[in-house]
C-alpha cells in the first residue's frame, strides 16, 4: 500500500521581515511620463506619511519563492480527499472558477447602476430562481456571505414575522445534534435557546418537540439530515406540530449535498432554510472564506426580506429598495458576487440530473467507508446514514489513544485530518465526509491508511499518542497556543 505521505522536500520559511535587506528592491521600474495632476495637491498634508513606511525591503524572486513555499506547505483539495465531516469539503471545478473570471462579471463595480450591471442582476435572479426550485421555496435573497450570516437573516425575518402580529415571541427550539451556530443565531435575536435531545437512533421525536412547544416559541431550528448524517424522519410531524402553535420551522441547510434532487424540504413544512453554496454548490471553501450563504423561504415571510431585491420588469432588472417590513440590508451591495457566480455556472453545467446524481454519489461515498470501516472503528449509532459517517474512539481507548491521535497521525499518511469531538452528543468523534467528488480509488486508499493506524493503536500505540512524524510540524500544544499568545514582530511597521 503506497501513501501520500509528506516525506518529500520541507523547506524552513521565516518571515519576510526576516528576510529583508535593506536597499533591496523588487522592481526596475522607468520614471513616470505623465505628468503629475493637481490632484495630490488637494489632499491633506496632514493624509501624508511624515516618513516612508518601514516594510520589508526584498526582491521579486524572494516574494514569490516565500509565497509560494507557504502555499506547498498548505492542504487543499486540489491536493487530495478532505475528509472534513459537516463542512463539506468538496472540488472546485475549474469551469466554475474560468466564468467567475469573465472580466464583465470580474471588474465590475459594486457602485455601478442598475443600468450598467444588467448581465449581474439577471445572474442573481435567475439563481435565486434555482435555489427555489431546488428547495421547494417560494422566495430568495442571495445577499447574506456565509452560512452562518444566512442563519442570523433567517431568524431575524422570523422575528420580524412574529413582530408584525403583535408578538416576536420568548423560545426557539434546537436539537442537540443541530449545528453549532444555530443557538448563537438564535441568541443573538434576543430568544431563549430550548435544547432538545435526540434518541437513542439519533433523530429528534415528535413527544420530545411537542413536551416544549408552546406559542412562546418562535421557530424551530433543525439540521436535516443531522451532523450525524441521519435524515430525521420524524420531520413532517415535527413541522405540523410547530405550525399549529403558530411557530415556524427553520431548517440548516447545510448538509444540502445529500438531498439534492431527492427531497424539496419547502415541500415537507420547512419555512426558511439557508443554502451554504461553498459547500452544496462548489465553490471555494476554507480559510475564513469567501463563502455564501442564500436564504430560501415560503411566501408568507416575503414581506421581510433584506433590501434591496433584484426586480425584473420585462426583461430589465432593478434594484428595489423602499420596502416598509424589511428587515434591511444585511451586505453592502450583492453579498460575495464572486461566489454567486461560480455556484450559478456549477447548476447550469450540471443541471437537474446532475444534481441529483451529487447526492446519489455523496450517500455513496459515505457510506462505502462507513462500511470499509465498520468494526475497525467504533459506530455510535447503527441507524442508515446519508452523506456522512460518524466514528468514535471507544475501541482505541482502550489502548489510552484519543480520537485526537488518530487525527494527528492520519497527517503521517498525506490527508487532512477528518472533523474531531463534533458532533458534541458523540464522544471523541471521528466525522468523515467524503463528497461526491472522490473516486473508489481516493476511498479505498483513505480506508486502508485507517486501518493501518487501528494496527499502529494496536501494536504500537506510541508512534499514534506522538504524531505526526512527517508533517512539517511535530505535535504542537493546541491549548497552550490559545491561551499563551505569542507573535514575533521584526523591523514592525
Amino acid at each position: 500500500m503506497t501513501t501520500p505521505g509528506t516525506t518529500g522536500l520541507i523547506l524552513e520559511e521565516p518571515l519576510l521581515f526576516e528576510q529583508s535587506v535593506k536597499g533591496r528592491v523588487g522592481f526596475s521600474l522607468p520614471e513616470i511620463e505623465v505628468p503629475a495632476t493637481d490632484l495630490l495637491k488637494k489632499i491633506p498634508k496632514n493624509l501624508f506619511r511624515q516618513k516612508p513606511a518601514e516594510l520589508a525591503e526584498l526582491s521579486e524572486v524572494d516574494c514569490v519563492r516565500h509565497f509560494v513555499r507557504l502555499s506547498q506547505q498548505n492542504y487543499c483539495k486540489d491536493v487530495g480527499l478532505f475528509p472534513l465531516g459537516s463542512c463539506t469539503m468538496k472540488y472546485n471545478p475549474k469551469t466554475t472558477e474560468a466564468v467567475a473570471r469573465i472580466p464583465g462579471f470580474a471588474n465590475s463595480h459594486p457602485l455601478s447602476v442598475a443600468e450598467e450591471m444588467q448581465g449581474n442582476l439577471k445572474l442573481i435572479y435567475e439563481l435565486q430562481n434555482y435555489l427555489a426550485e431546488i428547495s421547494g421555496m417560494d422566495h430568495v435573497t442571495c445577499w447574506p456571505a456565509a452560512g452562518s450570516h444566512g442563519e442570523l437573516t433567517g431568524m431575524l425575518m422570523i422575528r420580524a414575522f412574529h413582530s408584525s402580529r403583535g408578538n416576536p415571541r420568548k423560545k426557539v427550539i434546537i436539537p442537540d445534534s443541530a449545528h453549532g451556530t444555530n443557538p448563537a443565531s438564535a441568541a443573538i435575536c434576543q430568544y431563549e435557546v430550548l435544547t432538545v435531545a435526540s434518541n437513542k437512533e439519533g433523530i429528534l421525536t415528535a413527544d420530545a418537540v411537542r413536551a416544549v412547544m408552546d406559542e412562546e416559541v418562535a421557530a424551530i431550528m433543525i439540521t436535516n439530515p443531522n451532523t450525524l448524517g441521519i435524515f430525521e424522519e420524524n420531520i413532517l410531524e415535527i413541522c405540523d406540530i410547530v405550525h399549529k402553535k403558530g411557530g415556524l420551522v427553520y431548517c440548516d441547510g447545510a448538509n444540502l449535498n445529500a438531498l439534492l434532487g431527492m427531497v424539496k424540504l419547502g415541500d415537507i413544512g420547512v419555512d426558511v432554510i439557508h443554502i451554504n453554496l461553498h459547500k452544496t454548490f462548489s465553490t471555494p471553501h476554507g480559510g475564513g472564506g469567501p463563502g455564501a450563504g442564500p436564504v430560501c423561504i415560503k411566501k408568507k415571510l416575503e414581506p421581510f426580506l433584506p433590501s434591496p431585491i433584484v426586480v425584473n420588469e420585462n426583461g430589465t432588472y432593478h434594484l428595489e429598495h423602499d420596502r416598509q417590513q424589511s428587515i434591511g440590508r444585511v451586505k453592502a451591495y450583492f453579498g460575495n458576487f464572486g461566489m454567486l457566480v461560480r455556484a450559478y455556472a456549477y447548476i447550469r453545467e450540471l443541471g437537474p440530473q446532475g444534481l441529483r446524481h451529487i447526492a446519489e454519489m455523496a450517500v455513496l461515498n459515505a457510506n462505502y467507508i462507513r462500511k470499509g470501516l465498520e468494526g475497525i472503528y467504533h459506530l455510535p449509532y447503527s441507524k442508515p446514514t446519508l452523506h456522512e459517517t460518524v466514528f468514535s474512539d471507544k475501541l482505541q481507548k482502550e489502548k489510552d489513544i484519543k480520537t485526537l491521535d488518530i487525527s494527528k497521525r492520519l497527517m503521517d499518511y498525506g490527508y487532512h485530518p477528518f472533523t474531531i469531538y463534533f458532533p458534541l452528543i458523540v464522544p471523541g468523534a471521528m466525522m468523515i465526509e467524503p463528497t461526491e467528488s472522490e473516486p473508489k480509488s481516493s476511498l479505498d486508499q483513505f480506508i486502508e491508511a485507517m486501518k493501518l493506524i487501528a494496527k499502529e493503536c494496536e501494536e504500537t500505540p506510541e508512534i499514534v499518542k506522538t504524531a505526526p512524524h512527517r508533517t512539517f510540524r511535530g505535535r504542537l500544544d493546541e491549548v497552550k497556543a490559545a491561551r499563551e499568545l505569542k507573535l514575533r514582530f521584526t523591523n514592525p511597521v
